[in-house]
């Protein structure tokens, strides 16, 4: 038999920890000293150990635990169970990692604020673009990894139904983002993944085609990953402050994605588009 403090040695737990087990009936000792009252474990409850460790992992409580431990769960469930949670962490980090990216591009701008570059802002017309597009809700503008777990699926899949439909593209890809709120401090966002097409008649096609309407916008390349974007937008931003203008509302910017070069972000060339106001613009045209 094992001493306590060898069975929590090999099991990578505290005596503690063990005690604590013992006293909720979650894994008691093989064997108490009716004298001393010091416990005993056998080597076969180390794979008692390790199954409420794992499902601790897991994220269930020591009560579901102790349920699931005396159901005797067995090694392909478990198994199971832990490639999930696996798939769980991973996609934690993911989002952690591209939240802490995030968080630096945001101290990079913090630095460079007060002499942020503007000059390569240009004003442009855009026409009325005939689009093919789909949509889906995203969580909101803070939640950036809402925004790309959403729209990215879309593109493959408009490109295919596009194709089945033999409608060809006619230019760049385009994102734009638009309010769609369910009720009170809601903040949710509808995001489009749109493609421009040609004139065709289209109809039941699995996707939407959609007139997005002329703008006149302040516009700029972004170079790099779309998680750093905000940073061309706020020069843009400071553009519109420092020459008079205003944005025509919220949720009306528009992603045009000119050279996106697959798995290599820091390669992106994103021109960024925010309407402005028409009466600004005729105000500032006088």
């Amino acid at each position: 038999m094992l001493s306590i403090g060898d069975f929590a040695g090999l099991g990578r737990v505290s005596v503690r920890m063990l005690r604590h087990y013992d006293a909720i009936g979650l894994l008691r000792p093989a064997h108490v000293d009716p004298h001393s009252g010091y416990r005993w474990y056998t080597a076969d409850q180390l794979s008692v150990l390790n199954r409420v460790l794992a499902l601790k992992d897991l994220g269930f409580t020591l009560q579901q635990v102790q349920a699931m431990v005396e159901e005797k769960l067995d090694i392909g469930e478990l198994r199971g169970m832990l490639r999930l949670r696996r798939a769980e962490l991973a996609a934690q980090v993911e989002q952690d990692t591209a939240r802490l990216a995030l968080v630096d591009a945001r101290l990079r701008l913090i630095e460079t604020e007060g002499h942020m570059d503007t000059g390569d802002i240009v004003l442009k017309q855009i026409p009325a673009l005939r689009v093919a597009e789909l949509s889906a809700t995203a969580a909101g503008y803070d939640h950036p990894s809402s925004i790309t777990e959403n729209l990215s699926p879309l593109y493959p899949r408009l490109m295919e139904l596009m194709e089945q439909a033999g409608v060809p593209m006619t230019g760049s890809p385009i994102a734009y983002y638009r309010p769609a709120p369910t009720g009170p401090g809601d903040e949710t966002i509808t995001v489009h993944a749109a493609f421009p097409i040609g004139a065709a008649e289209v109809s039941g096609a699995g996707f939407d085609v959609v007139e997005l309407e002329p703008i006149e916008a302040a516009t700029a390349l972004h170079r790099g990953s779309m998680s750093e974007a905000f940073r061309t937008g706020q020069a843009i931003a400071t553009w519109i402050d420092d020459n008079g203008y205003r944005t025509s509302g919220p949720g009306f910017a528009r992603e045009v994605y000119l050279d996106c070069p697959p798995g290599e972000f820091d390669k992106w060339v994103t021109e960024l588009q925010v309407p402005l106001d028409s009466t600004t613009i005729a105000t500032r045209g006088n």
